[in-house]
């Protein structure tokens, strides 16, 4: 089964709702190729090694976390951005991306999904008074150590996260939010929380924590952003019937 190109974005813009986000790249459709959509890759990030599998799968479209254009990055399309653009085009395949709208939706989203591998019960966004947080908060099933819940995230993630102690209390709630959002533990704390989760660090968050008493794990940009694209992908296969195939480029980061 296929369906538009048009229908496609169509359907992702009313179910991600990137108007409701301040985001740093473009959402939806950013380089366009065949109208037609009868297989569609899924992924983290539109690197040319995900391409060039999307050649070989024969997809129609492929669909990211990461996509291109970044607030801040030169414009220009040359060097490594002109071969991956050049690969779309000549293949006529299409590149879909959304970021924030994806860590944000509540129940497709990076977030959303990383609760449901690891058991964690959401109670709200981190962000208060937004209809949809790019983080959340919540409770572990049951109260663990900073290592057990460490453990546990290593064993869902096939990543040994790096943890960083804010005490030696145990942990009954936390806060979350996958990719690169260390500096949203302010928030954590605010919520009270004894341990905050993303997936990268830096020199200041380990400070952070210590001084503060919060527990934080780094659990890894990719390892935590694996989820949220792969169950958009598979909602899609679901509600509209095109195939769907998720091709997971690891990356250490």
């Amino acid at each position: 089964m296929s369906i538009t190109l048009k229908q496609l974005v169509k359907i992702l813009e009313d179910e991600l709702q990137p108007g409701l986000f301040k985001d740093y790249c473009p959402n939806g459709l950013q380089v366009e190729g065949t109208d037609q959509v009868n297989r569609l890759v899924t992924g983290v990030t539109a690197c040319q090694a995900l391409i060039d599998r999307a050649v070989e799968l024969k997809a129609d479209a492929v669909l990211v976390h990461h996509g291109y254009f970044w607030k801040g990055e030169d414009s220009a399309i040359v060097g490594m951005k002109k071969r991956r653009i050049e690969t779309l085009l000549r293949h006529n395949i299409s590149l879909i991306s959304y970021h924030l709208p994806l860590d944000g939706h509540q129940e497709l989203g990076n977030n959303a999904q990383l609760a449901r591998l690891l058991g964690w019960q959401t109670e709200g966004g981190m962000e208060q008074g937004k209809a949809r947080s790019v983080g959340s908060w919540g409770t572990t099933a049951a109260p663990v150590s900073l290592a057990t819940l460490g453990g546990q995230i290593e064993a869902r993630l096939g990543r040994k996260p790096l943890l960083i102690s804010g005490g030696d209390h145990e942990i009954k709630t936390l806060a979350w939010c996958t990719g690169a959002a260390q500096r949203m533990i302010d928030m954590a704390l605010d919520l009270k929380v004894d341990a905050y989760v993303s997936g990268e660090i830096s020199e200041s968050t380990v400070h952070f924590a210590r001084e503060n008493g919060i527990h934080y794990i780094s659990a890894g940009h990719h390892a935590t952003e694996r989820y949220g694209v792969r169950a958009l992908g598979q909602w899609l296969e679901e509600k509209q019937g095109i195939e769907h195939l998720f091709v997971d480029i690891d990356s250490p980061v």
